[in-house]
């Protein structure tokens, strides 16, 4: 188990009512992955510790000049009670172009994979049953260095900790309202969004906190440049079907490669219908959806794994998609994703990792 050391808690923590609607990030288990980094002796020490607070200078770099990375992933529990991942190992590799990005060391993934698969199988109790609930997941990494200067640390903490999470839609899939930004920028060329930092996030809550008071539940983002070509919805990244063709934007340095989103085009082609990853301007979808064209929309991401979208509220105007319905094509794709996610549906892609001895 790459010489990870474990300390078991000896005072368990209260579980939520695990059959219930959980909030998203809300409980956390019993359990913690951590591990530190020192400048000239690399990565050491990775343990498994009773989840606890971090005691930290108030001068943590990480607190002043966001040095800081993270993922997100979900373990989830098949019909015969087995546990298992997807595609844990893609969300490692991107979790080290972030670190590349923003000057923190690099991971050793197969540590990683087997930390997480560890920590899962300590704390499986946490996990809820009803259907469409998991065990999110959060690795993360921040700098540590007692300093208030604008550099690289020389020291930082990678953890993992997990968090028994309800199903997105607990009253079915419906579409949502999204708003098109103009105004504000969730990043720009040559900047961190196609990396995983808080900054990204930090950055988008106006636009969040504005699109919410004009009744919309996110924000569909225009490039920093220009505001015309389109980027990403809210956290997701977004596809269009017009005509018969699904197009979504090309990824560039402005858009975060998802890994759902990855996933969503390899299944989409596997259906056999044409997908098309290029720049695309909010225009063309505004004609699209005049024209008649604009058949489907929707977003991937890892919380939702695909969320339909009914209206986008643009220019003052409310363009109406499928009649505020879901998709024929976005239903196809959200049942073969979750149905392979959670065991229900074949693997033929090999993206499942079992945990093993659960």
């Amino acid at each position: 188990m790459s010489n990870i050391k474990i300390e078991l808690t000896q005072t368990p923590r209260q579980k939520p009512d695990l059959n219930s609607q959980l909030p998203f990030g809300k409980y956390f288990t019993d359990h913690m992955f951590i591990m530190d980094y020192t400048d000239g002796k690399g990565w050491y020490n990775p343990r498994i510790v009773p989840y606890a607070p971090l005691s930290l200078s108030p001068a943590t770099v990480c607190l002043h000049y966001a040095q800081e990375s993270f993922e997100g992933l979900k373990a989830y529990k098949t019909k015969d009670n087995k546990l298992q991942l997807f595609r844990i190992n893609e969300n490692f590799s991107r979790l080290n172009k972030s670190n590349k990005r923003i000057c923190i060391p690099e991971l050793d993934s197969e540590l990683c994979i087997d930390a997480v698969k560890k920590l899962v199988e300590i704390d499986k109790d946490w996990m809820p049953t009803a259907v469409g609930t998991s065990l999110y997941i959060r690795p993360f990494i921040i700098a540590t260095d007692e300093l208030i200067g604008v550099q690289p640390s020389k020291n930082y903490i990678f953890m993992i900790i997990l968090s028994p999470v309800g199903s997105y839609y607990p009253n079915g899939i419906e579409p949502i309202k999204i708003y098109v930004e103009e105004k504000y920028s969730r990043t720009a060329p040559g900047g961190t969004g196609a990396t995983k930092v808080g900054g990204n996030y930090a950055s988008s809550l106006l636009a969040q906190k504005e699109a919410a008071e004009k009744g919309c539940i996110q924000v569909l983002w225009l490039d920093g440049a220009e505001h015309k070509y389109i980027d990403e919805v809210g956290a997701m990244n977004v596809f269009f079907l017009i005509g018969d063709t699904i197009i979504t934007p090309e990824l560039n340095d402005a858009i975060l490669p998802g890994i759902t989103r990855k996933s969503a085009i390899e299944l989409i082609r596997s259906f056999g219908v044409k997908v098309e990853e290029r720049k695309l301007t909010i225009e063309e979808v505004a004609k699209a959806a005049e024209n008649g064209e604009l058949k489907e929309m929707f977003g991937t991401g890892t919380a939702a794994a695909v969320s339909p979208v009914g209206k986008l509220f643009y220019k003052n105007r409310e363009i109406i998609i499928n009649d505020n319905k879901i998709g024929n094509l976005t239903k196809r794709l959200y049942d073969e994703l979750t149905g392979i996610q959670n065991g229900d549906l074949p693997d033929k892609f090999n993206w499942i990792f079992p945990i093993e001895g659960n």
